[in-house]
């Protein structure tokens, strides 16, 4: 599994970072002799923590994720939060993680129903706060969502 990382290489660079393959590979989760691991014996989760580490390695300057905190370990949770930190593009992020939202977001895009959108700058708690002032307390809770007969 580290070679698929590394490339067999002591170093790697991760965006403007050269750093050891091994400290990095072990910032997912994979510590000792799980860097040997071949990576077609790997779990789900255990995938899912390479394919993450490969995507970050990689760089760019725009990542899409979509619930990306879905079935992650709080490790490799804190790995993602600590990359999206460092990442130097745009991250643009789909998620029900409250909290997750709160440590990485620095701009809010907010379906507010009915076909209203609201675009935030701060954090989902500044927004929530945001929203409380604009709406009134009552938009702090959950609504069942309700749908229109379709029409031809």
């Amino acid at each position: 599994m580290w070679e698929v990382v590394s490339d067999g290489l002591d170093f790697i660079k991760v965006g403007m970072v050269e750093m050891p393959s091994r400290a990095y590979v072990s910032c997912f989760g994979f510590k000792g002799p799980d860097q040997q691991k071949p990576a077609g014996i790997l779990s789900g989760g255990e995938r899912n923590r390479l394919n993450l580490a490969l995507t970050l390695k990689q760089g760019g300057n725009l990542l899409l994720l979509d619930e990306p905190t879905n079935d992650l370990d709080v490790e490799t949770l804190g790995s993602l939060e600590n990359a999206l930190l460092e990442f130097p593009g745009c991250a643009v992020v789909i998620s029900h993680d409250r909290w997750f939202l709160d440590r990485v977001a620095t701009h809010i895009l907010a379906y507010e129903g009915e076909s209203k959108w609201f675009w935030f700058e701060g954090n989902f708690e500044s927004y929530e706060e945001n929203k409380i002032q604009r709406l009134g307390a009552d938009a702090a809770r959950p609504h069942r969502v309700t749908y229109r007969k379709l029409t031809r």
